[in-house]
């Protein structure tokens, strides 16, 4: 059987997390974790795809991924980020919000709806999302100090 180069990367991917999660675990002296669920494999391909800018890649992959893991917040998410920097602002809210519809106190989709809702000129939406961080996780949390840096850049 050939492997496509999507499953080459997916297991490449796996291999990786298995082995970190080892040596973590071995850190700590804890079992072994030898078990990563199908999400995470497919969130290190499409983090692949984020950490190299191709955002027609990530939108394609995450996309996959949201219909094979609906109820994973963090697929939308991410899906959300994607979108909003392919310049799909409307799709990336569809997204954040199915992100905080699934978990509604989802850290990061608060931040990334916040910084949308700055390009769509609403910061003051922007700013009820960084109410809710604070709440969330407080004002040292690095999505509450994000959100408010690219808050504050906007008010310049």
């Amino acid at each position: 059987m050939q492997l496509t180069f999507r499953h080459r990367a997916r297991a490449c991917c796996l291999a990786g997390f298995l082995g970190l999660a080892s040596a973590c675990a071995q850190a700590r002296g804890m079992e072994d974790l030898t078990a990563a669920t199908p999400a995470q494999v497919d969130l290190a391909v499409a983090r692949e795809l984020l950490g190299q800018a191709r955002w027609p890649a990530a939108v394609s992959e995450l996309e996959a991924q949201s219909r094979r893991h609906p109820g994973d917040a963090e697929v939308h998410n991410l899906l959300g980020f994607a979108l909003r920097k392919s310049g799909s602002l409307d799709r990336a809210f569809a997204a954040y919000r199915t992100a905080l519809r699934i978990d509604p106190g989802h850290l990061g989709a608060h931040e990334y709806i916040g910084e949308a809702y700055l390009l769509a000129g609403r910061p003051d939406l922007a700013r009820q999302h960084l109410d809710t961080l604070r709440g969330l996780c407080g004002v040292d949390c690095e999505a509450y100090r994000d959100l408010a840096a690219a808050i504050g850049r906007h008010g310049r």
